[in-house]
């Protein structure tokens, strides 16, 4: 039989009669409890620390590459780039885009803004898309996609194919919400862009968009695009945005194709 010792407590405590043993369990349970909410507290610490040292990081970043961008340009259109730039530090803070792809947006937007393009930036377009860059010029529209040529790890075994269906999705479902659709790339990145979008949709035969739905088809079914979508989707343009020296050139499909290939 265990030893029964009295413990003298408070009224108020939950302890009346303990043995030993269940003292020092009831002790050991406590400092347990108290060193996992102790450990759980600085990790949310930590992490909220390190969320707010990339927020810092990203304003500080863009509010730099603003001060290069704005460089030889009238006011007007260092307040249309300022508007921009503020628009992009709070979407990131609200962890909807990260540093890599909103540079670019930014260094592309300058090149649309001394074209005379109204531009803005994570903008809805309709049917659950948001598009990177939407301009207006007149009565016409733009919407440019930038892509940085990121491929999940889940993909890390079939990139190219991946790569594929992405940007033939992306064409066939963003260039029907515009007069015209690009697509921006930095210098270092290879488009793969199906055959069948470097021309007109008129020279689109049937064999090239059923082979163009079958890519997306491999990864894209919520909703699945059309054949018909496919027949007259339309790539104008692509974008080389060049962040290091704040540039952009404009190359159409078929030459960039030509090109790199």
């Amino acid at each position: 039989m265990a030893r029964m010792e009295v413990c003298h407590c408070e009224p108020s405590s939950s302890l009346t009669l303990w043995s030993v043993g269940d003292t020092q369990m009831r002790l050991m349970k406590s400092s347990t409890e108290f060193s996992i909410n102790l450990s759980t507290n600085l990790i949310y610490y930590s992490l909220d620390a390190s969320k707010g040292i990339d927020m810092k990081k990203f304003d500080e970043d863009l509010n730099f590459l603003l001060m290069k961008l704005a460089e030889g340009v009238d006011r007007e259109a260092k307040r249309k780039l300022n508007v921009l730039k503020d628009r992009l530090i709070r979407l990131n803070e609200e962890n909807v885009v990260k540093i890599n792809h909103s540079v670019m947006e930014l260094v592309c937007a300058k090149h649309l803004i001394l074209k005379g393009y109204d531009v803005d930036v994570e903008r809805s377009v309709g049917g659950g898309l948001i598009c990177d860059l939407y301009g207006e010029k007149g009565y016409g529209t733009l919407i440019i996609e930038v892509e940085t040529g990121f491929v999940p790890p889940e993909h890390a075994l079939d990139p190219v194919t991946y790569c594929k269906a992405r940007i033939a999705s992306k064409i066939t479902r963003y260039s029907d919400n515009s007069d015209k659709f690009g697509l921006g790339i930095p210098p270092y990145y290879i488009l793969q862009i199906p055959y069948g979008f470097t021309q007109p949709p008129r020279y689109r035969n049937s064999e090239e968009i059923k082979e163009i739905k079958n890519h997306c088809d491999l990864y894209y079914k919520n909703p699945p695009v059309s054949l018909d979508e496919i027949k007259n989707a339309r790539l104008h343009t692509i974008y080389v945005i060049d962040v290091d020296q704040a540039v952009v050139q404009e190359i159409d499909p078929a030459t960039y194709v030509e090109n790199v290939g």
